[in-house]
């Protein structure tokens, strides 16, 4: 029932959208007069602030076609290389790649669409040939098509490698990170020639005991049937998925917005106010930010319970119980793909020293094939998103893909 209550709530608030574009229609408008006075101001503020917070979001687009620069225009193809039914895998490429390597960049499936990335993407494109995990909605997908745990996000990444193999370079960004380290074990205990050349794992929980944070004292604190019979639901009749169970995407918005609740009270008193005064570039970064963060999709309940389960209170990859169609995953097979280790200073999600528990996973890499960075001063997304990741954690990540490339023949650069 609660996802059906969820619907109720959101169709009752139907009147009260309609509302709030009625009242910036009016106050936003400089032929009404009202408009122009400070009242009207606040009344148009008040609208677009309530409008924001209730409106109701689909996924985003990816919101950019090109890049610009002093030389000219240019453009970014997007197209769409792989369907399947939980999941699409997407191509960026631009021009101003002049040597472009192939990056398979693993988005999160936690409750966000991989749009959230688009910072990540527009950055990397510049260099590379980039592909992503376009995770699909689990209450768009219907039931027959079947479950999706662990071990199916798996196959997807192990068929995606074996598709863009060889000289791939693979990057995960959060969840997926153990996920990724999975794969490129089971590809290197199989002596496969699709093993990655390089693997950069950015601020996920390897080891979730390492680092204490809140996601991991609620993960320790529950049993897997409180997290199942709480926090999971069946879609309802009227989505593409019904009968199937979910972690609601509004869920992990919740518990997402309860961790820094008072941040975003002030980010959106600090928007009122900029409204107020004018600041058209503040107000326009508030609402591209909120657009993106609000929109939320929901995961199917077996990979969320499986991910709570073995992720975080077996921890089965640190203690080497994970399993995947029956063969063990032993990071310790790993000898021919880098790796790379990005965390944030101030990550209060996965925390310093969850990511880099990942080198010592990696026992038979020799030491000139490990790197970890921490990024200081930066929280969660910070990393992977921003200025610092523009400048610095990007600039990381592209000399440690240069470094380990494999040199053509004939290349002695």
């Amino acid at each position: 029932m609660l996802y059906t209550y969820f619907d109720m709530q959101s169709a009752a608030l139907g009147p009260m959208r309609a509302m709030t574009q009625l009242t910036k229609t009016y106050f936003n408008n400089p032929l009404f007069p009202f408009s122009q006075t400070y009242m009207g101001k606040i009344m148009a503020a008040s609208a677009d602030v309530l409008e924001g917070v209730i409106r109701h979001r689909g996924k985003p687009e990816w919101g950019f076609q090109a890049i610009h620069r002093e030389d000219g225009i240019h453009p970014i193809d997007l197209a769409r290389i792989d369907h399947r039914p939980f999941g699409d895998l997407i191509r960026f490429k631009c021009d101003l790649a002049k040597t472009p390597k192939k990056i398979l960049l693993v988005s999160p499936m936690s409750g966000h669409f991989a749009t959230l990335l688009r910072g990540t993407v527009k950055t990397l494109v510049e260099h590379h040939e980039v592909y992503v995990t376009d995770w699909t909605d689990a209450s768009k997908v219907p039931a027959s098509d079947g479950e999706f745990g662990l071990d199916e996000y798996i196959e997807y990444l192990v068929d995606y490698m074996k598709l863009l193999g060889p000289d791939l370079h693979v990057i995960a960004v959060c969840q997926p990170a153990p996920l990724v380290l999975a794969a490129v074990s089971i590809l290197a205990a199989n002596d496969d020639p699709a093993q990655p050349s390089t693997m950069t794992l950015m601020g996920g929980p390897i080891d979730p005991g390492a680092a204490e944070t809140e996601v991991t004292k609620l993960a320790d604190s529950k049993s897997l049937s409180w997290f199942k019979d709480n926090l999971t639901a069946t879609v309802p009749l009227q989505y593409e998925g019904s009968g199937r169970r979910v972690y609601p995407g509004f869920l992990q918005l919740a518990a997402f917005i309860s961790m820094n609740s008072m941040r975003h009270v002030d980010a959106h008193m600090q928007h009122f106010n900029n409204l107020i005064k004018g600041d058209g570039d503040s107000a326009e970064s508030h609402n591209k930010f909120y657009d993106e963060y609000l929109s939320v999709m929901d995961v199917t309940a077996e990979f969320y319970l499986d991910t709570i389960h073995h992720i975080f209170q077996e921890r089965s990859l640190p203690n080497g119980t994970m399993t995947w169609k029956g063969q063990s995953v032993d990071p310790s097979k790993i000898k021919k793909t880098a790796l790379l280790t990005v965390e944030g200073e101030l990550d209060d999600i996965s925390a310093p020293g969850q990511t880099e528990a990942a080198h010592e996973m990696c026992s038979s890499l020799v030491k000139g094939k490990h790197k970890n960075h921490v990024e200081a001063g930066v929280g969660h997304y910070g990393i992977f998103n921003g200025r610092k990741w523009r400048e610095s954690v990007s600039v990381v990540i592209n000399n440690f893909i240069e470094k380990h490339h494999p040199k053509a023949k004939g290349d002695k650069s």
